[in-house]
């Protein structure tokens, strides 16, 4: 495959910036908004405004949430989570920038990962900016709600679920457990709020000393991942793009592929000597 050929003469350089979106985890169960897994067109995700500010909204995301953080907490790191883990190992991935919540990366080994759009697994109280454990505030809800019983439609990737508003109405959220009376939220970044400008500083920082970014499974739809790909593009840091897919970014490509993550990053590895060689 001539495309996989260049991609592996890009990697082997070494000096590569990863920039992950939710392809790479469709691999785990955690569904994409777009792609071949995608829901978008059934699902709207919760935007900032809306939680902060509608209580019944607030009520709705946490029932949900409640019921679908199962998934995510029990999602393992597929292999092309391994695979960037082993890049990384062989010195050749420098820093992995990662849309995604799920914190799959990290669990698969992954050092100098930054999470643009936060961490799931951690819930923070608008009011006294206390951070815990989402499994603590996952038992509160259980405790608060012990006869709360619904049926699970389907998961969403923000790792809620698809549920009637008549069995939203019988679920009871909580309040920040230390300061008692704190709105609590996921410590993620919702659509319309924005990602902490440090965070982003760290981000063009560790693309501009690349010597190429490798995008892997981002559509690219949205500026949060793009502005990276064109700073990269305006810098003339090689870009190359591994989904399924066409992305927004094509345009800005040294190189594309077109091909499920867990069957390319695991024969990327291998040819560049980083992985375990895979009979293909």
């Amino acid at each position: 495959m001539e495309s996989l050929d260049a991609l592996t003469s890009l990697v082997a350089a070494g000096g590569v910036v990863v920039l992950s979106g939710a392809g790479l985890s469709t691999e785990s169960g955690i569904p994409d908004y777009r792609g071949p897994s995608g829901v978008a067109r059934r699902h709207t995700p919760m935007t900032f405004q809306a939680f902060t500010r509608d209580p019944l909204a607030r009520r709705r995301y946490w029932a949900r949430s409640h019921l679908g953080w199962r998934l995510i907490a029990g999602a393992a790191p597929n292999a092309g989570h391994r695979a960037v883990a082993e890049l990384q190992d062989a010195g050749l991935v420098d820093t992995v920038i990662t849309q995604n919540v799920d914190g799959l990366h990290g669990a698969a080994g992954s050092t100098a990962v930054i999470e643009l759009h936060g961490r799931l697994d951690e819930v923070t109280c608008l009011a006294c900016g206390n951070l815990t454990s989402r499994e603590e505030l996952h038992r509160r809800l259980r405790e608060a709600n012990p006869d709360f019983v619904a049926r699970v439609a389907g998961v969403n990737p923000d790792g809620d679920v698809d549920l009637p508003d008549e069995q939203v109405a019988a679920f009871r959220p909580v309040d920040c457990g230390i300061c008692g009376t704190g709105m609590l939220k996921p410590d993620v970044v919702f659509f319309g709020e924005t990602v902490p400008p440090q965070r982003v500083a760290r981000c063009f920082a560790a693309v501009e000393r690349a010597r190429s970014l490798l995008v892997l499974g981002s559509s690219l739809t949205v500026m949060s991942g793009r502005r990276f790909v064109i700073r990269a593009a305006k810098r003339g840091i090689p870009v190359g793009i591994v989904n399924q897919g066409p992305t927004r970014g094509d345009g800005h490509a040294t190189v594309c592929v077109d091909a499920p993550l867990g069957t390319v990053l695991p024969r990327l590895a291998a040819r560049v000597g980083a992985g375990t060689p895979l009979k293909v």
